[in-house]
């Protein structure tokens, strides 16, 4: 999806929008947009962005100006703000960013315990560059085909190609995980199968992938109160995230959420 704001216009109009609230002494500025592309860190590495606060300094048909250090801005896209604040508001921002199931952020630090050669334990925290998977919270499965729908989930793009199938679960509320796992000779009677409840603006109740044996292909099932309400058949593994998408995902995820904390000090004229 391309984002409404125009980056090379924004640039030729910067300078006249933020200059009038730079102190004196300062040339130069810095600034980053918020919309629903991917930050992407000097490195190459797609980030999660961090949550700031700021003041609301100009606003256009397109963007919401924040200042938040006196010479850095914040540009959010004004459409995906779920909140319009006025002029001179204090706000605190809140972009996207991908978690695990547990609420945790996909970049928050991981503590691990070691020890030294001698045996006395330490604590490292480890944080990953650009982030990783969010695994599904299943058990480890003895059947390889469901083991391997699993890894898919976890492992492939959703469309956006910033997310992981997984983490278009987790957008999508999904929970309740049921897994069937069958021994190998009950594979075709007893299809392997992923089950999970979600709500969304686009669905609510339960999604089921199960793998087909006889054409090595996947299906997908939507149930609401026991009964079936949509079934996709013939899924390839590099389709089960577009189905997805167009099954449960209603984008609310991209909404770049807008906290006032405090509302402009200017006069309101009768």
């Amino acid at each position: 999806m391309e984002s409404p704001i125009d980056h090379t216009a924004l640039r030729t109009q910067l300078p006249a929008l933020v200059g009038g609230f730079l102190p004196r002494n300062v040339r130069s500025f810095k600034y980053r947009i918020y919309d629903d592309q991917p930050a992407v860190s000097a490195l190459g590495f797609v980030i999660d962005p961090q949550p700031f606060e700021g003041k609301v300094i100009v606003k256009t048909d397109d963007a919401i100006v924040v200042q938040i250090a006196r010479a850095q801005f914040a540009i959010v896209d004004r459409h995906l703000a779920s909140n319009d604040p006025d002029e001179g508001a204090k706000v605190a921002v809140t972009p996207y960013a991908r978690h695990h199931f547990d609420g945790k952020r996909l970049d928050d630090p991981i503590e691990e315990t070691r020890q030294t050669e001698d045996g006395k334990p330490y604590t490292v925290q480890l944080v990953i560059l650009g982030g990783s998977t969010t695994r599904l919270p299943v058990p480890k499965p003895q059947c390889p085909e469901l083991a391997t729908l699993i890894d898919q989930l976890e492992q492939l793009p959703a469309p956006d190609r910033f997310r992981r199938i997984s983490h278009l679960l987790v957008d999508a509320g999904a929970r309740d995980f049921v897994c069937v796992d069958p021994e190998p000779e009950d594979i075709i009677a007893t299809p392997p199968s992923i089950t999970f409840s979600v709500d969304t603006a686009k669905f609510s109740g339960q999604v089921t992938i199960l793998y087909d044996r006889s054409f090595d292909l996947y299906v997908a099932e939507l149930h609401r109160d026991g009964a079936l309400v949509e079934r996709v058949d013939d899924i390839a593994f590099d389709m089960v995230g577009e189905v997805l998408e167009r099954l449960i995902d209603d984008g609310r995820w991209r909404q770049i959420r807008i906290d006032v904390l405090a509302r402009s000090s200017r006069k309101q004229c009768a």
